[in-house]
């Protein structure tokens, strides 16, 4: 008997009846709508119009919902997309039978690519301003996402940490398990959490603002560093191959940390 473990069990959504709000959807609703609120305080400190905010939100949330999905698809789960092309961008299944699943398969190194790439339009095309000008401001709110993002993962007792060993940790009991793993998704959306209130900080209390590209590199550099020491403690999220002792998601943010460590020494 785990003593000091948790079970976990919770329903996959709000039943209203005639329709389930899944907790995920829910999240990135608040992410969303959370995120929006606060560029909205940001543009105002800037003093931006605020109409160009609304066509943030439209480039940001196709983005990452696109960018994420095709990251899913090409990073983790090729093997099975390669012969199910239709389902690319369908939240539907067509084999064995037809089912509607959503977007089930969403990757935040992909997410990352589609927001960097929008914003990159988003900066010549509307808002008029340097690349980097609304990297460092953007950076602030998706770290807030990423927290909300996780908890929704925590929802659906998907990308679970490894067995503890111990009678510490959850049991994910819709997993049919009986033995406690780290909480993984609490670990990585506190950490994500922690890089967001940080941003916030030195947004709005020192001049790191107007380095440009400081902020967004610490985003970089913190937030992906938090991914890759997580990644110890989570299970494989595909079959891993060859001999390397780090994994697909590790492998994917060194290169963003990197990045993430240039813009903060370029800015100084």
């Amino acid at each position: 008997m785990h003593t000091l473990a948790i079970t976990w069990d919770p329903s996959l959504g709000i039943d209203l009846g005639f329709f389930t709000i899944r907790y995920y959807s829910l999240m990135f609703v608040l992410a969303f709508g959370l995120g929006l609120t606060l560029m909205k305080k940001i543009y105002i400190e800037d003093g931006i119009d605020l109409e160009k905010l609304d066509k943030l939100f439209v480039y940001t949330v196709l983005a990452t919902i696109l960018g994420a999905r095709l990251g899913h698809v090409f990073f983790y789960d090729w093997a099975y997309f390669q012969d199910h092309k239709a389902e690319i961008l369908l939240p539907f299944k067509f084999s064995p039978t037809f089912k509607f699943t959503g977007f089930a398969g969403l990757a935040s190194h992909g997410a990352a690519v589609g927001i960097i790439t929008a914003l990159y339009f988003y900066s010549k095309n509307i808002l008029g301003k340097p690349f980097l000008f609304i990297l460092d401001r953007v950076g602030i709110v998706v770290a807030l996402a990423g927290f909300f993002i996780r908890i929704g993962n925590l929802m659906n007792s998907e990308i679970i940490g490894k067995a503890t060993g111990t009678d510490y940790g959850i049991i994910f009991a819709k997993l049919g398990e009986d033995f406690p793993r780290h909480p993984t998704q609490l670990y990585e959306a506190f950490g994500y959490l922690i890089v967001f209130l940080i941003l916030w900080r030195m947004y709005w209390k020192t001049e790191k603002k107007e380095q440009l590209g400081y902020l967004f590199g610490f985003f970089f550099a913190s937030l992906w560093s938090v991914r890759f020491l997580i990644e110890f403690l989570k299970e494989a999220q595909i079959e891993e191959r060859g001999d390397w002792s780090l994994n697909t998601g590790q492998l994917l943010s060194i290169p963003l940390i990197l990045i993430g460590l240039y813009f903060m020494k370029k800015a100084k």
